[in-house]
């Protein structure tokens, strides 16, 4: 189970950018979370993926407190997640080829023998020729890049996957597509879904069920000390 509750983050403490959000997902549950541009579906999806450390606020990871974020927490944890961000042109490295960027993990990770046999086998799941994997990203298109995004994404195999608008800059084929290799694998291996967007109709087809913004964010945010609950 992951829970996030009364979730206060922002990028500077005086103003920030989600206040007292909670949501809970379980392990095989599709969440949808709809929302406009700019009220911080992203910011609260990065603290979920343990990418970014909240100012107040509890993570529970199969009911235990989360306490160290980014490179700070332990491997299983940060292996536990595979994201899958927006613009895929600013999550990639644009030195690397498509192959070794969906690598990238394995190698950081020490299971670089692992490397060729693995992304053989999500090359295909995404849909990408081998001429395509020795391209570097400014040599793809944009919806290429994205299937490239979310072969490194599962990579590690993750128990949770976040997809942060992952579609929003693609056109319908490959929005499909890559919906249908998210939830293939899914269906393989039970891995929890949130995923992020302001399409509902989208997300209401995607996921089991999918709540507004307005419904996370529930209790408004009062000022006062934001003391971290955890260490940093």
């Amino acid at each position: 189970m992951l829970e996030l509750r009364a979730i206060t983050a922002g990028y500077d403490r005086r103003a920030p950018v989600v206040r007292d959000a909670s949501l809970t997902l379980a392990p095989g549950e599709a969440l949808g979370l709809l929302g406009p541009s700019g009220c911080g579906k992203s910011t609260l999806a990065r603290v979920a993926a343990l990418l970014h450390r909240p100012d107040a606020g509890t993570l529970l990871l199969d009911g235990t407190p989360v306490r160290r974020w980014r490179h700070r927490a332990p491997r299983e944890l940060r292996t536990a997640f595979g994201v899958v961000f927006q613009q895929p042109r600013l999550s990639a490295d644009p030195r690397l080829r498509l192959a070794d960027l969906i690598a990238e993990p394995l190698r950081a990770t020490g299971r670089r023998d692992q490397a060729p046999d693995r992304v053989a086998e999500l090359a295909d799941t995404v849909g990408l020729t081998p001429d395509l994997l020795t391209r570097r990203p400014h040599e793809v298109s944009d919806g290429q890049l994205q299937r490239a995004c979310l072969a490194r994404a599962l990579v590690l195999r993750p128990r949770w996957l976040v997809c942060d608008e992952m579609t929003a800059m693609l056109d319908a084929s490959t929005t499909a597509a890559l919906v249908a290799v998210v939830e293939k694998y899914r269906e393989e291996t039970g891995a929890g879904l949130l995923a992020v967007g302001h399409d509902q109709v989208l997300l209401d087809r995607w996921c089991d069920r999918t709540v507004h913004w307005d419904e996370v964010c529930q209790v408004p945010h009062k000022s006062g000390d934001l003391s971290p609950v955890w260490s940093r």
